[in-house]
């Protein structure tokens, strides 16, 4: 079994612009190359795991999404690194297109992506962690076994925390997200840990 890093897409991995499918407009966020290549020299694999609710909303095409997947993956090239995974969620209970107007367990707050992720992978959830911007992330990565990490960019703004939403630390960005990992798991690194 393998151990992953699932990672948010927008505002987490590359800058939020909402609902965005144009390549062109899709940039990494700050020091995200540089801590992506953090966990690939540790021995995770590199997992996005993204609601896209522009889907049932009809905003774009579910089809549009492998487009996205091939600009992370040219960003990530200049760092070395690419995806091993690329798992979405097209549902929304108030959606306009038939058949994602669902509700799912696949939609973070819900665990599925994670699951199958896990599945497909052959990734052990309890080695893996789970990162992203808002708490549903945490919630999702927590309910899948994963620890989980909250970048307070902020992009979380209703707070609500219980058990299911505490993450486990809180980092200010991505690289600092990873040098908190490489710390925990006693592995030296180039990168001095500052968090």
């Amino acid at each position: 079994m393998r151990k992953a890093i699932f990672i948010d897409k927008d505002g987490t991995l590359i800058q939020d612009v909402p609902y965005n499918v144009d390549p062109e407009k899709m940039v990494l966020e700050q020091y995200a190359g540089m801590a992506m290549q953090l966990f690939h020299k540790q021995g995770y694999m590199l997992v996005v795991i993204t609601n896209q609710s522009g889907i049932a909303r009809g905003y774009f095409k579910e089809e549009q999404l492998a487009g996205v997947q091939q600009k992370i993956n040219e960003l990530l090239l200049e760092y070395n690194v690419l995806l091993d995974g690329f798992f979405y969620c097209p549902h929304h209970p108030e959606g306009t297109i038939s058949p994602y107007a669902i509700n799912c367990n696949c939609r973070k707050p819900g665990p599925g992506m994670l699951q199958a992720a896990a599945e497909q992978l052959g990734v052990d959830l309890k080695q893996s962690w789970m990162i992203g911007d808002i708490l549903h992330d945490v919630e999702a990565g927590n309910q899948a076994g994963c620890r989980s990490l909250l970048i307070n960019n902020g992009h979380e703004t209703e707070w609500m925390i219980n058990p299911r939403r505490t993450p486990t630390y809180i980092a200010s960005d991505l690289l600092d997200a990873a040098q908190f990992i490489t710390k925990v798991n006693g592995h030296d690194t180039t990168i001095s840990f500052t968090g």
